[in-house]
Order: structure tokens, then C-alpha cells, then sequence
């Protein structure tokens, strides 16, 4: 047996330079959880009794033997059925005995065989074996060098990645050229995979199948290694945090001790228990502040939760619980700050003395929800400040124009980053006290979104039923708002939602008169606007006769805004020539009217002439409210040869169009009584047009206006220039009442207009809402018909022409005329 493998020494079978022959019959090893691949070491302990005869005898015999994987590890005298049909041919290196007479081996696999029989059992296990040929084609050859490239890149990455492994694996991968003996080294190499996984390998004679099945084992292997890693560093990096953290506590802990300072945390925990203590909270907010400072104290510092649950007990003790401004009830002197701080708004004033009176009478009583309606500029918000003033209260105001979002009413749950309290609970914590008057600025101009709805989530703040147990999102614990004063401004009453309306005593504050804002100006803006431009009352004096030009000729609106602005600009242009001045100066400016016109230009305002307007038929004066106060329109008719139609210009909107449309019927059916032609409107066309036609207009009360022009194109006859209507008509000819009636006289005053035509049913606003200063030297007609306003606004053709019948008729009526 020259040419076997039993003959060769050691150092023949490690050469491939002449074929091996493995012979036909070899004792058989079987290995527990152990696979032996051609071509690699692997040490070996024997123990069996059988196991230690086969070497003894093989060491004398050429050690060659064929080592077989059991299926089953547990099987103690294995079977051919025990055994995976593909073992390895294998060399016996080195032989140790032990004491115990078990052995240690240092074998080498030669080559696959192939288990055919088990020929002998006694005294050891010996089997017929067939040399396993590995197959390939050339096809298959570039293929086969790209998994080598692949697998070796991949072993590479698991080696790197894996602890078990040695870096010297790399090299020896990398210098194995041969396809078959680079995927047998790598997965003996691999002690990670299972020994079912290695036997795969061992079984697979076809080198590209092989090299393909270890290369999917590897790319599965370093996705393992990969995620191991990965998880290995996050846990490193958190133990490394926490353990720097530790020794960094522990060490502050020692130097606080040797310095006799106690820990932060512990003074802070200290701290919060006492101001709980000591802020006055409710037994129910007592319970949650003192459970959530339990939970902090069990916090670290570094947790996440940490700052929140902090900031939400500061919160909780810096709020008012049981903080309230100490208030005066002194009716005289209240009185006497409202008004020197403001002309007029009597109506406010008076119901600002009547809650401190019944306040004095009975200190418990809930604060009214007040409603400052009115035009700007008139000194909503500003006599809202005055009030807290005279009661002596802090003074809080949330603008809540453009608001969109219910959290700014109700604030943010905790669950959100950022989240805080609403503007309500804000409002209070910087009054520091639990009895500010707050004023909602604008709560006319609230909005809605997919955010909510905030003018809803007032509803509860402005209850004086259900305010006492207010719950802010944030706080998620009730505050009692019962003794909050709110005042809320608006310019117009129509966007507030009827629920919120209906909450609030609306108390709706009218423009001043030419003489109330001359006061305004001699007693708050002058002055205010002399300090804020650097000047001195030695500098610069206006005359009243100035003031009351700026009044008439430059501004035209209900309040005072646009007055301050105008006396604020000829107090630039006084400052502008002191300081161009030579140096020695400028003496004592008088501002007069005629400086006015030089400094401020021509006027803006011009008095219409009013006869002028209305000398030909067809034209009347009606009056308009606006949100900034009363207008005065011009309402122009025309008759022309046409088919009988009605034409409507000057961006009216749909009531006042019914209205015109109800003024023509009611011509139409009256029209003999006014010597009118009843079928004129078969062959004419009227025309109705109000000027300004820029400037949307809309409302019931032109309906009077409209008739008169009507019945003045149609008669011939022209309105009077001096007088001026508003009311609403039906097409039974009845005026109905109508609002805004100071606004409307106002702005007749404005123009110089002393008569006004206004609905019989509007007498008590002309009683309660006009000033006996607003009412002189103005005659006020009330009338319950149309027919009424005809015979007042329409003049004779001529002074000798006869009253028609109805004139006549209702010449009658002026009794119910009003001369103040």
C-alpha cells in the first residue's frame, strides 16, 4: 500500500504534489457536535472505551481513520444509521494520555468520504468509505471567483465583528486561492454556527452550491453580529452614562458632606413642600400638588419627565389661591376718578357705582360680566383700566382679537411639548391676585379653526355660575374665578355667538359730542401729547377755537383717536421749528385756527350745504350707523322713460334694496293721495342710487329716506335741506324703530344739521341715550308713519300751492315732535 494514504508520513499527506488514494476500508470516529473539514487542524478528546482501542490500534496501523458527526450526541454506541453519510478521511497527529486513560488528539481531515457499510462493530466501529468527488464546471467559473470575493469581504466584517474570532483568520482566508478549501476554512473557522449548519457544508460536494450556501450563512451571521453590536454599544453607552452620572453624584454628595452643604435636589424638594404649604391652595389642589411633588422627589434629575413635573408645580404654587388686592369702596372718590379720567359715559359709570354700592352692602357678591360695546376710540379699554384704578384692583388685559386656538383660552394639556397654561390662568399669575379686573379686549374678533372654537371655552369663564371652578387644561385642577371683574370691549355686538352675548351686560358706549371731545383734548391729549414731544406748556398752547378747527375739519369719527394723531402732529412741527430755530429761540406758540390750516393743510371735512344738496327733487338726507359711528348719506332718486323697472346702485346690500323696493310699492298704492300719477310706473324707470359707492351698505333704517327721495322725484317737490330721517317702513306705510340712534345724531350734529326725523318707538332711547348738552338746539320729530315724513321732509312747489290730503292729515301729528 506504497500509494495510500496508510504509508504517507505527516509531511506527505500536507503536500498536494501528487494524488492522494484513500483506501476501501477505515475505522470509523465517531464525533459529537463536531465537524472535521478537509484540510484543517482540530484537537480531539477521547474518552470512550471503543473509541480509545480505534487509536491505539490506528497509531500503530498509519493513523489514518475516517471521523463521522453523530446525529444524536446522547447515543453512546453509534449505529450506520447514527451517522451523517459524509465524513472526512483524517491523519492522527499527536497522541496525549491522560490519567484518567483518556486522549487527547491533534488530527488533520485529508478529504470527504462517504459512509457506505459498517463492515465490523467489536472491538471499534470500521466501515467501507468511498473518496467523495467535489464538483465544478468552467461555466461556473466567474461566478465562483465573485463568491470568493464576496465571502472573503464578508468573513472579513465577521471576524472584525465578532470577539470569538481571531484576527489572524483574515490573513489565512485571504491567502487561500482554492474555492473548495477557502469555504471549508471559513466554516470551520465559524464557531457560531450550529453543527446541522457545518454537516450542510461538509455534505455540499459542489463547489458553487457550497461557496453560495456559506455565503448566505455569513451574510446571516453578520446581520447578527451587526444587531449584537449595535445593541451592545447602546447598552455600554446608557451603563457608561449612568455610571459617570453615579460616580459624579457620589462625588458632589462628598464634597457637599466635608463643605456641610445638603444635596440640591433634597433643598428643592424642601423648598416646593413649603410654598405648597404656604400658597393657600384648596384641600382637593393641596392633594394633587403634594402627589405630584411625591413623584418628583422618586425622579432623577437627568429623567426627562423631571422638568415638566417641576414646571408644573411652580405653576401651581405661584398662582393666586388666596392673594386678593385689598379693595376700597369709597363711591365719592371712585366717582371722582372716572371722571376726571373720562368725559361722559355716564351710562358705564353709573353701573360701575352701582356694583361697588351693592358690593359695600354685600362683599360676596359675584362680579358682573361687563361688555364695553362701541365704536373706536372711545375709551373702552382705557375706562376699563380707570375702573380698576378707583377700586383699587391690579389691572390684567388679554387681547383676544385674531385668536384661533381654544388652548390660548383653556391652555395645553401636559401631555405636549411646550405646553402651558391658557391665557386666563397667565393673566392672573402676573396680577398676583385672585380680584384683578380683566379686561377681553376685542371678543368680537374672535376666530375658529380645526384648533376649536375659544369663544366656546368662554363660555365658561364668563358664567358667574360655573366660573368658580374654572379647570385650565394645564393645571387639570379647578380655580375659583367668581371674584374677577371681566370687562370685555367690542366695536360691533353681531359676530359675539348668542350663548356668550347672552352671558354679558352689554353696555354700549356711544361717540362723543364736538364739545365732550374738546373737553377730552383740553383735559387727557394735549398735554399727553406736548410731554411725549419733548415741549413744555411755556413752548406751545392750543386755543380752544384751534382745537374745535382740528375737531371739525379733520376729523370725523366717534372717538378720539384721529384727534390725538392731528394734535400730535402739530406738536411735531411746533418741535420741528424750535429746533431749526436760531439760537435765540422761539417764544410761546399759540396754536390758532389759522395755523392749523398753515400746519396741517386744507381741511379734510368740509361742511356739505345742505340746502344746496338738496334743492332739486329727489334727493334726502338719511342717517347710517357704522362700527366708528354715525354717517350722514345722501339717497338720490330718478325718474326716466322706461318699462317699468327699478334700478338699485351704490353696493347696497339685501335689506336695504327690500327697503327700496318697499318704499316704490308703497308709492305705488298711495300715489293718488300725493297727485301722483297711479300708472306711472308702466312707462318710467326709477333709479335709486347712495353715494359713496366704494363703501358696502346695508340695513333696514334708510327705508324712510328711500320713500322721501321717491315722493320727491315723483311730486316735483324738493326735501328740505335742513333736516335729516331715519327709520324703518312696512308696506303699510308704519316707521319702526331703529338703533344707533346717538350714533345718527351725532353725526347729523356734525354737519350742522338741527332737526332729525326718528320712529315714534324710539322715544325712550332719545330720553336715555341724548344728553340735554347733545339735545340743544335740536328738534327731534317722532312719527309713527310714513305719511308723517312726507309732510315734514317735503317742501310746497310753491307757498301758495294747497296741502294735499293727506298732508293735511298728517300735519296733525307734530304734537309728537320733540323741540329740546
Amino acid at each position: 500500500m506504497s500509494d495510500t494514504l496508510e504509508n504517507l508520513k505527516p509531511e506527505d499527506l500536507s503536500s498536494g504534489d501528487r494524488p492522494l488514494t484513500i483506501p476501501p476500508e477505515l475505522p470509523v470516529l465517531p464525533l459529537r457536535d463536531t465537524v472535521l473539514f478537509p484540510n484543517s487542524f482540530m484537537p480531539l478528546a477521547v474518552a470512550r472505551e471503543s473509541s480509545v482501542r480505534l487509536i491505539d490500534d490506528a497509531i500503530t496501523n498509519g493513523k489514518l481513520i475516517a471521523v463521522f458527526t453523530q446525529r444524536d450526541a446522547a447515543v453512546e454506541e453509534p449505529t450506520q444509521a447514527d451517522l451523517y453519510p459524509v465524513g472526512t478521511a483524517t491523519h492522527i497527529h499527536k497522541m496525549f494520555k491522560l490519567p484518567d486513560g483518556s486522549l487527547r488528539l491533534i488530527v488533520q481531515g485529508l478529504q470527504r468520504v462517504t459512509l457506505d457499510e459498517i463492515v465490523s462493530s467489536h472491538p471499534y466501529l470500521r466501515a467501507k468509505v468511498t473518496a467523495a468527488v467535489e464538483g465544478t464546471t468552467e461555466a461556473d467559473a466567474l461566478e465562483i471567483d465573485a463568491l470568493a470575493r464576496n465571502i472573503k469581504t464578508n468573513f472579513q466584517q465577521v471576524v472584525s465583528l465578532s470577539p470569538l474570532l481571531s484576527d489572524d483568520l483574515q490573513t489565512l482566508a485571504t491567502n487561500i486561492s482554492e474555492p473548495g478549501r477557502l469555504a471549508d476554512f471559513i466554516a470551520s473557522s465559524l464557531s457560531t454556527i450550529s453543527t446541522a449548519v457545518k454537516q450542510d457544508v461538509l455534505e455540499t460536494l459542489d463547489i458553487r452550491a457550497r461557496m453560495d450556501h456559506l455565503n448566505r450563512i455569513l451574510i446571516k451571521e453578520l446581520e447578527v453580529l451587526e444587531l449584537g453590536s449595535k445593541i451592545q454599544s447602546q447598552v455600554q453607552s446608557e451603563v457608561g452614562k449612568n455610571q459617570r452620572d453615579y460616580f459624579l453624584r457620589e462625588q458632589l454628595k462628598a464634597i457637599q458632606k466635608e463643605l456641610g452643604e445638603g444635596d440640591d435636589q433634597t433643598k428643592e424638594i424642601e423648598e416646593l413642600a413649603e410654598k405648597i404649604e404656604a400658597a393657600g391652595m384648596p384641600e382637593a389642589v393641596k392633594k394633587e400638588a403634594l402627589r405630584e411633588l411625591d413623584r418628583l422627589s422618586k425622579m432623577p434629575v437627568a429623567a426627562a419627565e423631571y422638568t415638566v413635573s417641576r414646571t408644573y408645580l411652580d405653576w401651581l404654587v405661584a398662582l393666586p389661591w388666596n392673594k386678593r388686592a385689598d379693595e376700597t369702596i369709597d363711591l365719592p372718590k371712585t366717582k371722582t376718578i372716572l371722571d376726571a379720567d373720562h368725559s361722559g359715559l355716564e351710562k358705564a359709570k353709573d353701573r360701575i357705582l352701582e356694583y361697588l354700592a351693592v358690593r359695600k352692602l354685600n362683599p360676596d357678591v359675584k362680579g358682573p360680566i361687563l361688555c364695553f360695546a362701541g365704536p373706536p376710540g372711545v375709551g373702552k379699554t382705557s375706562l376699563a383700566k380707570s375702573i380698576a384704578t378707583s377700586l383699587g384692583r391690579k389691572f390684567v388685559r388679554v387681547s383676544l382679537g385674531g385668536m384661533r386656538d381654544e388652548a390660548e383660552i383653556r391652555g395645553h394639556r401636559r401631555t405636549y411639548i411646550g405646553a402651558l397654561p391658557g391665557q386666563i390662568i397667565q393673566g392672573l399669575r402676573r396680577a398676583d391676585s385672585k380680584n384683578p379686573v380683566f379686561i377681553l379686549d376685542e371678543i368680537d374678533k374672535l376666530g375658529s379653526d380645526f384648533r376649536g372654537d375659544p369663544s366656546s371655552a368662554l363660555l365658561e369663564v364668563l358664567d358667574p355660575e360655573q366660573n368658580n371652578t374654572f379647570r385650565d387644561h394645564y393645571l387639570d385642577v379647578p380655580f375659583d374665578l367668581s371674584e374677577v371683574l371681566f370687562i370685555t370691549t367690542a366695536n360691533v355686538l353681531d359676530p359675539i355667538p348668542p350663548p356668550l352675548r347672552d352671558r354679558m351686560e352689554v353696555l354700549e358706549i356711544g361717540g362723543y359730542t364736538e364739545d365732550e371731545k374738546l373737553k377730552i383734548a383740553t383735559d387727557h391729549l394735549v398735554g399727553k401729547q406736548i410731554k411725549n414731544h419733548g415741549l413744555t406748556h411755556e413752548q406751545i398752547r392750543f386755543t380752544p377755537e384751534a382745537l374745535r378747527a382740528v375737531i371739525r375739519g379733520y376729523t370725523r369719527e366717534a372717538g378720539v383717536r384721529n384727534l390725538e394723531r392731528e394734535i400730535g402732529s402739530l406738536c411735531r412741527k411746533v418741535a420741528r421749528r424750535r429746533a431749526e430755530a436760531p439760537p435765540e429761540g422761539v417764544g410761546l406758540m399759540e396754536i390758532t385756527p389759522d395755523l392749523v390750516v398753515e400746519m396741517l393743510g386744507a381741511p379734510k371735512f368740509m361742511d356739505e350745504e345742505m340746502e344746496e344738496r338738496t334743492k332739486d327733487p329727489g334727493v334726502a338726507i338719511g342717517l347710517a350707523w357704522t362700527p366708528t359711528g354715525g354717517e350722514v348719506l345722501f339717497i338720490e332718486a330718478s325718474r326716466m322713460a322706461g318699462t317699468g323697472s327699478l334700478t338699485l346702485t351704490g353696493q347696497l346690500g339685501d335689506v336695504m334694496k327690500e327697503s327700496a323696493r318697499a318704499a316704490l310699492s308703497w308709492l305705488r298704492m298711495h300715489a293718488k293721495a300725493y297727485s301722483i300719477d297711479p300708472d306711472f310706473f308702466k312707462n318710467a324707470e326709477m333709479h335709486v342710487h347712495v353715494p359713496s359707492g366704494a363703501i358696502p351698505k346695508d340695513g333696514p333704517s334708510a327705508g324712510v329716506t328711500m320713500a322721501t327721495a321717491m315722493a320727491s322725484i315723483l311730486t316735483g317737490r324738493p326735501v328740505r335741506g335742513d333736516l335729516a330721517m331715519t327709520g324703518e317702513i312696512t308696506l303699510s306705510g308704519r316707521v319702526l324703530p331703529i338703533g344707533g340712534v346717538k350714533e345718527k345724531v351725532l353725526a347729523a350734529r356734525r354737519v350742522g344739521i338741527h332737526e332729525v326725523i326718528l320712529p315714534k318707538q324710539n322715544e325712550k332711547n332719545v330720553n336715555e341715550d341724548l344728553t340735554p348738552e347733545l339735545r340743544k338746539d335740536l328738534t327731534i320729530h317722532l312719527v309713527s308713519t310714513i305719511d308723517e315724513v312726507l309732510a315734514l321732509a317735503l317742501q310746497p312747489v310753491s307757498s301758495d300751492r294747497p296741502l294735499h290730503k293727506k298732508e293735511r292729515k298728517s300735519a296733525g301729528h307734530h304734537q309728537s315732535s320733540a323741540r329740546a
